[in-house]
């Protein structure tokens, strides 16, 4: 069949630096160049279809876009490129490792440009396109191109680090130069290595051994505490270039230090003669977090046994990530997830899948939450992609979950799920970096951003399948000498629990020279039952307290109890603490009952005011006085011909400082409001809208989650301008449409929905569990192990085995997450 078209396509140009190029895989689905029918990247916006004939990704997009010229992309390892038979995938991406792989080394790629102006099912080869100048430019530029994963994977792994104050305003001692001799060691000890320089005085000092990765006695920070002098830099990592490891300690930060060469200069230390001897603190951390991973080998000393098929597909390491990939593997082995997202289970899903895709409003899937969150979930749950890695196909469904027959365990390559960690890390510090994360900070940022993407679509949404872990707590406060009580109930997802640390008592042998033989012993942790934990979260505590009833500071009880239960328990073990400002894990062993249920009581629940209590009067509604406002902006504002009450305003929404000007912008942007000339109702003054006015900015932030501008307005008055607690606000009132009653026919507000059941007993069995193993939240290593039917799963990055029953036993008491579910 002829093409007509050539023309049209060799106008089309090439990708610029600054867009993405989805040419490795689907960015609906993860079919890749490696499958059968490969990658169909169009040529317009670059974006990644696969030409299934079930799924029909790159067909939706050419006709929901209008974009008919695509190129088919599919690629096959080079026979050099093989691995061999025992050589095992690397566990983690390196920094080094982004350059270093180069595609076109590996594999060799075959391209065919199609246009579907011809044949709108499936596209049809364009003769003659290799032989167009224009047209091969075009093919050049997307193969050429860096893809969008290794965009996201550059972007994430640059962290940029910048100059402080400290560094910039740093001061110098005249010391004069620092012979050969004494930079040989740390001037309190005879440490050779991890040595740090004082920026001020040029004192040598050992580092933490947290951070050194070799050891450390932390004399650095003792000379920072001892002087305040802030800046340090490590000897080892100074290079010619003039880089190096720059450690402010006021920051608690590394930082960039613009004139470390005149800085070393004063020291008599040329950087131009230095040569970096040991490792960055980033190459540390990385290395640091490869030498973490949990055994694949039982009792018996016998490898697990790899498992494949439905709800058995690892992920693979992305570089640090499998704080990600434990979460997610857990919440897709929920029904409420699974249901929600997974298509094989109810063919109605698929339906409401496909109908979203059709009707998606994101120009591409890859911006697209709802798209991605199914991508990962048909990714993990249909099976098609959980093979060995050496499978030559995936097509033979059949044999997808038959024991691989090698004596030796081949794993899964494992999804890479570059795709939604670029999306749900967009914009955040944190999240999107690939520095390791804490679990449990990730669960409750994905449960907070997927509410609130629901919350913009709930009209086509079924239900939330968050709501599964929402439960509240209910707080009461008691006056100790007029015995009034106040209630409040919160709403949370996630149980966090202290876990009491009691060394054990350990012998120590001293030997003849007063050295303790066990100096490097790891300390030990007696045993804590969880039930006793759990149980100490409703327990009775006594603070100061300044009671609105008796006018005076007095002694008060507090006490936390639930006010419901979830049906999903997540129960978060608190055992980290600071030590020397670094955040240190504790393994404080935590026994879970025998038959891993736990259980509440009446003892538990708490419900509220009782008829034989008397509630504190509500302080909140009493109308504190208006801050002092500044006078010289004040007169500014008011000299212009505005009434106070606007210039007391502008002043409140932009912070009450002394640039007239930008008040001025606010009130200039706010004329026309409605409420522009009303009295100002101070926070704290009780009622709607009793806090300050708030920013356009803030409105428009919120109102661009779904919200209407009078619903976002009231919530961050409500919330004394706090944007966060503004959107809790919005999803604890859904109801509330933002618009004031008139006070004549006002009503008492209907209580917010406490979300959970109240019924008794409660009792959950694990479901779950996610493990960390490595001395800090930086660092180390996560995995997840879920129950499966009736046997452990251990779900170690891209590799997935049978669990082995005694680690399962040990790792529980570990555990850094359980997830129970409601039995």
């Amino acid at each position: 069949m002829s093409c007509t078209h050539l023309d049209q396509i060799a106008r089309l140009q090439p990708p610029r630096l600054s867009q993405s190029v989805h040419r490795e895989e689907c960015t609906q689905c993860f079919d890749s160049q490696d499958s059968p029918g490969g990658v169909e990247v169009c040529l317009t916006c670059f974006n990644g279809g696969c030409p299934d004939a079930q799924k029909h990704h790159a067909r939706i997009h050419v006709q929901k876009s209008g974009h008919t010229f695509t190129l088919n992309i599919k690629r096959k390892l080079k026979p050099s490129a093989q691995r061999t038979e025992d050589e095992e995938p690397p566990a983690k991406m390196t920094k080094l490792a982004i350059v270093e792989d180069r595609e076109e080394e590996k594999y060799e790629h075959a391209t065919t440009v199609k246009c579907w102006k011809c044949d709108g099912g499936n596209g049809v080869e364009v003769p003659g396109a290799s032989d167009n100048p224009k047209i091969k430019a075009l093919v050049d530029g997307v193969m050429q191109a860096m893809s969008s994963a290794r965009q996201s994977e550059v972007k994430a792994w640059e962290e940029e680090i910048l100059p402080c104050e400290h560094t910039f305003a740093l001061h110098q001692e005249a010391t004069g130069h620092i012979p050969a001799s004494g930079l040989a060691h740390c001037s309190a000890c005879d440490l050779k290595e991890n040595l740090w320089l004082c920026m001020t005085c040029g004192s040598l000092g050992c580092g933490r051994q947290q951070f050194g990765g070799v050891g450390g006695n932390g004399h650095g920070l003792k000379h920072f505490e001892a002087t305040g002098h802030p800046v340090s830099v490590k000897l080892g990592t100074i290079t010619a270039e003039g880089s190096a490891d720059i450690y402010c300690y006021i920051c608690n930060d590394a930082k960039l230090d613009p004139e470390l060469a005149q800085h070393l200069a004063s020291f008599g230390i040329n950087v131009q003669t230095l040569t970096k001897t040991e490792k960055s603190m980033t190459e540390l951390q990385i290395e640091h977090n490869l030498k973490y991973d949990f055994s694949l080998t039982g009792d018996d000393g016998r490898a697990l046994e790899p498992l494949f098929g439905p709800g058995l597909t690892g992920l693979a390491n992305l570089g640090n990530s499998c704080y990600m990939a434990s979460v997610l593997q857990t919440l897709f082995s929920l029904p409420a997830f699974q249901k929600r997202y997974g298509p094989h289970i109810d063919p109605s899903i698929a339906t409401k899948a496909q109908q979203h895709i059709a009707e998606c409003t994101e120009p591409l899937p890859a911006a697209c939450l709802e798209c991605q969150m199914h991508k990962v979930a048909d990714g993990l749950l249909s099976g098609r992609y959980a093979h060995p890695a050496d499978y030559a196909s995936a097509d033979s469904a059949g044999l997808l979950q038959q024991q691989h027959p090698s004596p030796t365990p081949v794993f899964q390559t494992g999804l890479r799920p570059v795709g939604f960690k670029a999306l749900i890390g967009k914009g955040h510090e944190e999240f999107g970096t690939m520095r390791q994360q804490d679990a449990e900070e990730f669960l409750a940022y994905l449960l907070g951003v997927l509410r609130r993407d629901g919350f913009r679509r709930k009209e086509e949404i079924e239900f939330d399948p968050t709501q599964v872990f929402a439960y509240a707590t209910e707080q009461r406060l008691q006056c100790a000498d007029c015995k009034r009580v106040r209630y409040r109930t919160d709403a949370m997802d996630v149980v966090s629990v202290a876990v009491p640390a009691v060394e054990k008592s350990m012998d120590v042998d001293v030997d003849v020279e007063g050295k303790d033989k066990d100096a490097e012993r790891k300390t030990q942790y007696e045993d804590v039952q969880l039930t006793e934990c759990l149980d100490n979260l409703v327990g009775v505590e006594a603070l100061e307290y300044s009671c609105p009833a008796c006018g005076k500071s007095v002694h008060a009880l507090k006490q936390t109890k639930f006010a419901s239960f979830p049906e999903v328990l997540v129960v978060h073990a608190k055992k980290f603490q600071l030590v020397n400002w670094v955040p240190a894990k504790l393994d404080i062993p935590v026994i879970l009952p025998a038959d891993d249920i736990v259980e509440f009581t009446e003892k538990h629940l708490g419900h509220g005011l009782q008829p034989s209590e008397e509630e504190l009067p509500d302080d909140s509604k009493a109308t504190p006085a208006l801050p002092e406002f500044n006078a010289a902006a004040m007169a500014a504002i008011e000299s212009m011909g505005f009434p106070t009450v606007r210039a007391q305003k502008a002043l409140l929404a932009t912070g009450n400082g002394p640039d007239a000007d930008v008040a001025l912008a606010w009130l200039f942007e706010h004329m026309d409001d409605p409420d522009i000339d009303d009295p100002i109702r101070p926070a704290g003054g009780g009622g709607a809208g009793s806090g300050p006015e708030p920013s356009a900015e803030q409105v428009a932030m919120i109102a661009d989650m779904g919200f209407t501008s009078a619903q976002a307005r009231k919530a961050l008055r409500e919330t004394s301008g706090n944007a966060e607690r503004a959107v809790e606000w919005l999803f604890s009132h859904p109801d509330d449409t933002g618009e004031d009653a008139p006070a004549a026919a006002a009503a008492p507000a209907p209580a917010a929905q406490i979300p959970g059941s109240t019924t008794l007993p409660a009792r959950y069995k694990l479901k779950a569990f996610i493990s960390h193993k490595g001395p800090s939240v930086h660092s180390g290593h996560y995995v997840a192990h879920i129950r499966v039917g009736d046997e452990w799963v251990l779900f170690n990055d891209e590799k997935v085995v049978k669990a082995d029953e005694e680690s399962v036993r040990e790792l529980k008491k570990l555990a850094y997450l359980w997830v129970f579910e409601r039995v």
